[in-house]
């Protein structure tokens, strides 16, 4: 059976032969930024000090890194409140957008019962190091209730954390693990799992919950279904990065979500501004096919990806960025890099967008892997973009951050020459 979908673009089925490098693009290149880390997972940049961002290690610690350098005090340690390994640990950071005035940040992890907790924290007196003792751990079932959302299986544990451009902070959770979501979890509107969640975390320190519903939330009319107010879109399977376009340098502010699949098909799935109460169709849909079809899914359509590719490609692919920096010029202006963690591949592709409806294609794949460094890139965990919007690879096998520059400049034109006889 065929589920009714809507398709918000063509979708690109990425072919090999599709992904070498252009020819109206030029060649771009890696440098090493920083290394000597251990299994990092994000790079997130310090809004108060353009020369320190904070990566976070899966085992617990965040690390910080002042130009390039990773100092020696950790801005906070986890690792003895989390468990880790495989797909669980420290995995994601987000810092609030009144981050100079409230030193308030974020992090999602999994806890020692194996749960997901989405904790707060704010930062010493001292900006490099945090204050542990200020941590809150987010209630999901009102005051008093458990401090954790609960995970019935050791994978897809989702775990990044952005604030969007609306200052609400967006929770990406997995559909609990295992494999084809048995308990249909991702189309449960009673669920958390498997959904996109979006909060505001504006709240008081004192306040019970540590946040509270964004009137404009997609569900809270009870149509389509009725579903538990902190979700904003659903059908998710493992978003494993996701980040806006950021309006502040001339992006349209959507939500671009990397969904890791199943067994044949990655997928990016993009989401206007403000268009939240999508159904992303996992587990009814891997991709723009047909998976498991012998449950209904919460409610139709179902929104299929942008861009897809299947497993003779990669396995498992790590959502990037929109690309609105400077350094690598105009023409990847506006571009979406991401990369496959399994086959150690970055690319890049155009995004049009129908100024009618804010919905994207995609377009003109580009493989990036041999240009920055091949092997040297190894498992790409995340990316991260720095003060100026420049793009940053996060080496989880190498523990390194790779800088991705332009192509290198010409030499000077001599001005000084003579003919010597």
């Amino acid at each position: 059976m065929s589920w009714v979908r809507v398709s918000i673009s063509i979708v690109i089925v990425l072919a090999l032969a599709a992904t070498a490098i252009g020819q109206s693009q030029p060649r771009l290149q890696s440098r090493l930024y920083a290394s000597g880390l251990s299994s990092p997972l994000a790079f997130v940049q310090d809004p108060t000090d353009r020369t320190v961002q904070f990566v976070v290690e899966q085992g617990g610690r965040i690390r910080v890194v002042r130009s390039g350098t990773v100092l020696p005090a950790d801005f906070l340690d986890l690792s003895a409140s989390i468990t880790a390994g495989g797909e669980r640990g420290l995995l994601g950071m987000a810092v609030s957008p009144d981050y100079a005035s409230s030193g308030r940040f974020f992090v999602n992890f999994t806890d020692l019962g194996g749960n997901t907790v989405v904790a707060r924290f704010q930062r010493s007196s001292n900006p490099l190091i945090a204050d542990a003792r200020s941590r809150f751990d987010l209630r999901w079932n009102g005051p008093g209730s458990a401090a954790f959302i609960g995970q019935p299986f050791a994978n897809h544990n989702g775990g990044n954390l952005v604030f969007g451009p609306d200052g609400f902070l967006y929770i990406g959770l997995g559909d609990g693990g295992s494999s084809n979501d048995p308990d249909h979890r991702a189309q449960n509107p009673s669920e958390l799992l498997g959904k996109m969640l979006r909060i505001d975390v504006r709240v008081a320190d004192n306040h019970p919950v540590g946040y509270q519903i964004p009137a404009d939330n997609p569900f809270l009319s009870g149509q389509p279904v009725p579903a538990r107010p902190e979700i904003w879109s659903i059908g998710l399977r493992n978003p494993w990065r996701y980040t806006f376009d950021d309006p502040d340098r001339g992006g349209t502010g959507a939500l671009v979500i990397a969904d890791v699949g199943q067994a044949r098909w990655e997928e990016i799935d993009y989401e206007p501004r403000g268009r939240g109460g999508r159904n992303y169709g996992w587990r009814n849909r891997e991709g723009a096919h047909d998976n498991v079809t012998s449950r209904p899914p919460a409610f139709l359509p179902l929104t299929d990806p942008i861009y897809e590719y299947d497993h003779t490609i990669g396995q498992s692919i790590t959502g990037g960025y929109v690309y609105r920096g400077r350094a690598l010029g105009s023409a990847y202006q506006g571009r979406y890099f991401f990369a496959d963690f399994v086959a150690g591949r970055v690319w890049s592709i155009a995004l049009i967008v129908n100024p009618s409806n804010g919905d994207a294609r995609a377009s003109d794949p580009i493989e990036h892997t041999a240009d920055l460094g091949g092997s040297q890139i190894g498992d790409v965990s995340s990316f991260g973009v720095d003060a100026d919007g420049e793009l940053y690879i996060v080496s989880h096998s190498h523990g390194t951050i790779l800088r991705i520059v332009g192509p290198p400049a010409a030499p000077p034109t001599p001005t000084t020459l003579r003919v010597v006889r």
